[in-house]
């Protein structure tokens, strides 16, 4: 049996002998003798290295060069354009159970299956073993990375999502306190894309912090560093009293004051997560993934685990998103996947032109228009689900502490749905507790963009439900055990930009702005409110006075009397959902139930009292 150095190479092997970490000599020995690739590439943080993985990428055509520097582009098969949900599974021990709607495959079992499948998948093709740093580097948040890829486009995708992490390895003295990922394409089709998708199998093996994948090339399952490792984080933090959660991080500035105040933000897909991130004036931390820790004065303090963006190109335009619609259009290191390219120029969905080509090279193909699939669909030029992978440090407002290894302090959170009739746009929860309750509570509806019916409430707690790895009940209750440590504790607010009456929003895109300076000043203070059983309401005068400074713009009172009513009938119906969907959730916290029955209670009384449905905040003004 040859030696690993004998397997692969003796300059290969002095890179990993520099780490002195027999785990990662281990794990390299193992898996190269699994997967059989024809060649091994080890990868430090050396930028002719990873220039290296790059040009890869082009020579074995999984990217392809287009017109403008630095551009390029990438095709995942035509099936496998989004997370796969079905065959991404958390590998489960005997005897331990999670909380509905999370995928399992019995630990002992899915790792044979999934052994099986990488047995000999890298014949042929080159190994590219790669050291990433999870949050800043020579920091208390950082969590150390090992990727092993036959994928030169996963490879150079990581070069821009992830710090480089090979000298943060040495730091390790040996230790295993890393997380895994060993990802193969699989057999490759005519296109360079991943062909036995019926095989395709993403697993995450929590007790061991390994993630496996095969059979896919979409960065949702092949880029293990991304929301996989994330199930890992919860994992991780689960056991060591910090939190890993699926939320933007971004710095809030306030017109005319010397001052910037960080928030964090979990919104569900199609909810306004990236629009909130991307709002004009403000700085932006983290579009997706934060590790949050308390540090030693009490507060909370936050990073982004990742130093790029892996964003939905749908929509994006001058209009709407005018700084990444720039960075979209100018020269610098980028990667589009899945949308259509005519002449070595991109197009998407949504990008507000009116010149698409009619002819071009897309997910499907050749491409043209009324081109139909294989069952009888008319294939758009784009993908809905078409992406771009750029670094953070390539917007105009990346925020200054984007790489601070303290991380930011954080000082609100917000938690958002997509609600066409019940929530107001904005308010501020009561206590830690209830905006625990917020978040936990957080629905959103159906939209055209999903297959189904549409205006479906869809319940996802804290937007993570996707990405759960432990029970919710202990994952709320670590939560509220988080918020009780701290001396600083963030304030909460829940917002929904979706309201609307007779088939009409209430408010316009913009009108975020507005409710995101109102937490603002709340957070430092500057505004009263208005107590209602669901949590403080913004007064008129101040909203007045914000939508005027910011937009110069008359903001009337009978469309804030509109937009803030408390909508009781809505409301208990929402609290009967609730109960519903909690009641026979193991181990929910307590203070879960006394929100929820607080809140029960007086909205019933109030409905008893009044016999109405809606209640303008001039009622509970006046009570104050």
């Amino acid at each position: 049996m040859p030696s690993l150095e004998e397997l692969i190479g003796k300059e290969n092997f002095a890179k990993l002998e520099a780490l002195n970490n027999p785990h990662v000599m281990e794990l390299t020995e193992r898996y190269v003798k699994l997967c059989k690739p024809a060649k091994v590439s080890v990868i430090t943080d050396d930028p002719e290295e990873i220039a290296y993985v790059r040009r890869r990428a082009i020579e074995t055509g999984e990217e392809m060069k287009l017109k403008m520097e630095g551009h390029t582009v990438h095709y995942d098969g035509y099936y496998d354009q989004a997370r796969d949900k079905e065959h991404t599974a958390v590998l489960l021990p005997k005897g331990w159970r999670l909380s509905r709607g999370i995928v399992t495959v019995d630990r002992e079992a899915g790792l044979k299956e999934i052994m099986g499948l990488l047995d000999g998948a890298m014949r042929g093709k080159e190994l590219f073993i790669r050291f990433f740093c999870l949050g800043p580097t020579n920091s208390r948040f950082s969590i150390s990375a090992l990727q092993f890829t036959d994928s030169s486009y996963v490879a150079h995708s990581e070069d821009l999502l992830y710090r480089t992490g090979y000298e943060q390895f040495k730091k390790l003295k040996g230790s295993d306190d890393f997380f895994t990922f060993l990802h193969s394409a699989g057999e490759l089709d005519e296109r360079n894309c991943s062909k036995n998708i019926d095989k395709r199998r993403i697993y995450i093996d929590i007790i061991d912090g390994k993630v496996y994948s095969v059979n896919c090339q979409y960065a949702g399952n092949s880029l293990g560093l991304k929301k996989l490792a994330l199930r890992l984080a919860i994992y991780k933090a689960h056991h060591e009293d910090w939190l890993a959660e699926h939320m933007l991080i971004m710095g809030v500035h306030p017109e005319g004051k010397n001052r910037v105040t960080y928030f964090t933000g979990a919104f569900p897909s199609a909810c306004g997560k990236t629009s909130t991130a991307m709002i004009p004036g403000q700085t932006i931390v983290g579009d997706d993934i934060a590790y949050i820790r308390m540090d030693e004065e009490g507060n909370a303090r936050a990073v982004n685990i990742e130093s790029g963006i892996f964003g939905i190109i749908k929509d994006v335009n001058p209009v709407d998103d005018p700084l990444i619609y720039k960075a979209l259009t100018t020269p610098r290191e980028l990667i589009f996947s899945n949308v259509l390219v005519a002449d070595g120029v991109p197009y998407w969905l949504g990008m507000g032109r009116d010149d698409i080509p009619k002819r071009g090279i897309n997910h499907s193909g050749e491409w043209w228009e009324g081109k139909r699939d294989a069952e009888g669909n008319l294939i758009p030029f784009a993908h809905p689900n078409a992406r771009y992978t750029m670094r953070i440090s390539e917007l105009e407002n990346a925020d200054p502490n984007v790489n601070n290894p303290e991380g930011v302090i954080i000082r609100g959170i917000l938690y958002g749905g997509r609600d066409s009739d019940t929530n107001v746009p904005i308010y501020e929860a009561l206590s830690w507790e209830h905006g625990v309750y917020i978040g936990a509570t957080i629905e959103s509806e159906t939209t055209t963009a999903t297959i189904g019916k549409v205006g479906v409430r869809k319940s996802n707690p804290m937007a993570i439900m996707d990405f759960m790895v432990v029970p919710l009940g202990t994952y709320l209750t670590n939560h509220i055990k988080f918020g009780k440590r701290l001396k600083n504790c963030p304030k909460v607010f829940a917002v929904n930009y979706f309201l609307k009456h007779k088939g009409r929003y209430l408010n316009e895109k913009v009108d975020k702005k507005v409710w995101l300076m109102w937490a603002e000043g709340r957070v430092h203070d500057e505004y009263d409110a208005i107590k209602t059983p669901i949590g403080y309401l913004p007064r008129y005068e101040d909203l007045r006075d914000l939508f005027k400074q910011i937009f110069n713009r008359e903001y009337r009172e009978e469309d804030y009397t509109l937009q803030f009513s408390l909508r009781l009938d809505k409301l208990l119906e929402k609290i009967a959902r609730m109960e519903e969907l909690y009641r026979d959730e193991p181990g929910m916290p307590k203070e879960f139930w006394e929100v929820h029955n607080q809140q029960k209670a007086a909205l019933k009384a109030l409905k008893e009292e009044t016999g109405r449905s809606l209640l303008p905040p001039s009622f509970f003004l006046d009570r104050q």
